[in-house]
C-alpha cells in the first residue's frame, strides 16, 4: 500500500512535469473509485492552472488557480506523467490531459484510490482535517510522542499506525522503525520511556527520510511517477525477511488488527 514516502516520491516526480501547465480535460474512464468521482469534475477542471503539488500524508494535493485536487493512490494505486496517446492498460481509470501533451494517468487495480476537488482550505476537508502533525515537521518531537503514549494500553505498532496519532507510517515503515528503535511492536505505548520516545522519533523520520530518497518501497507492483520502482526494500531489517540483518536471529512474525508484524526477539526489547 503506497504510503508517505510512496506519495512524496510520486509528488517530486509529478511537479516538474505539471507545475505551471494548464489542465485541458479530465477524462474518466472508470468513476467507481474508493468515492465515485463526481460528473461534473471535468467541468470545473478545464482550462485550470497547476500552481504546484503538496502533500498532506497520503494524500496528493494538486494546487489549482482556483482550488486543489486531492489524489488517494489506495492500495494499488499509481499516478504517472504519460504521453497523452500512449495506449490504456487495464486498471486506468482517470486521465488528466495538460496542454503540454502529457496526461497524469491513474491506475488502480483494486479501485481503492480516491480523486477528491475542493475549492476551501485543503487542510480543512473533511478527509484531512482530523489529521495528526506531519512526521518530517517539528510538531512531530519527543515531546509529542511522549504526550501521546501516556495512558495508552494500544500497542505502540497500533499507535504509529493510527492517522489521528500518527501519519504516514504505514505498516512496513511501523515495522522497519520499531526495529530501528529497538523497541517490541506488541508493547504497550504507556510502558514507553522518555528515551525511548526521543528514539522512536529519531527513527521515524530516518525511515521515512530513507525511504523517500530510494524512491519508496516496492514488494509488488508500486512505481513512482517516472515508472521507476521503489528501492527501500533492499534496506529492510526485519520485514518479510527470515533473519534478522543486524544479528541474524530468526525473526519473528505476528499479527496485529489483520497485518503482519516483524520483529527481532534479540535486538528488540
Amino acid at each position: 500500500m503506497p504510503e508517505l514516502p510512496e506519495v512524496e516520491t510520486t509528488r517530486r516526480g509529478l511537479d516538474p512535469h505539471v507545475a505551471g501547465r494548464r489542465i485541458v480535460t479530465l477524462t474518466v474512464h472508470e468513476p467507481r473509485l474508493r468515492w465515485r468521482v463526481p460528473e461534473d469534475l471535468a467541468a470545473k477542471l478545464a482550462g485550470q492552472r497547476i500552481t504546484g503539488t503538496g502533500r498532506r500524508a497520503k494524500y496528493l494535493l494538486i494546487r489549482l488557480e482556483s482550488g486543489t485536487l486531492l489524489v488517494h493512490l489506495g492500495m494499488s494505486g499509481t499516478l504517472r506523467i504519460l504521453p497523452a496517446d500512449t495506449p490504456r492498460v487495464a486498471h486506468d481509470h482517470y486521465d488528466l490531459l495538460l496542454e503540454s501533451g502529457n496526461a497524469l494517468r491513474f491506475n488502480d487495480p483494486r479501485r481503492f484510490g480516491s480523486l477528491h476537488y475542493t475549492s476551501g482550505d485543503p487542510r480543512q476537508h473533511p478527509l484531512l482535517a482530523r489529521l495528526a502533525p506531519e512526521p518530517l515537521e517539528p510538531e512531530f518531537d519527543p515531546d509529542y510522542m511522549w504526550r501521546i503514549t501516556r495512558r495508552r494500553r494500544a500497542s505502540i505498532k497500533q499507535v504509529l499506525m493510527n492517522s489521528r496519532l500518527v501519519v504516514g507510517v504505514g505498516n512496513i515503515y511501523a515495522s522497519e522503525t520499531l526495529f530501528r528503535a529497538r523497541i517490541r511492536p506488541r508493547r504497550q505505548a504507556q510502558s514507553l520511556s522518555r528515551d525511548e520516545a526521543t528514539r522512536l522519533v529519531k527513527e521515524v523520520r530516518a525511515v521515512l527520510s530513507q525511504a523517500i530518497k530510494v524512491g519508496g518501497t516496492t514488494l509488488r507492483n508500486y512505481v513512482g511517477a517516472d515508472g521507476e520502482p521503489g528501492y527501500f526494500r533492499q534496506r529492510l531489517y526485519v520485514y518479510g525477511l527470515k533473519e534478522c540483518r543486524v544479528c541474524g536471529t530468526a525473526v519473528r512474525r505476528l499479527t496485529q488488527q489483520g497485518r503482519s508484524s516483524y520483529y527481532c526477539p534479540i535486538c528488540q526489547r
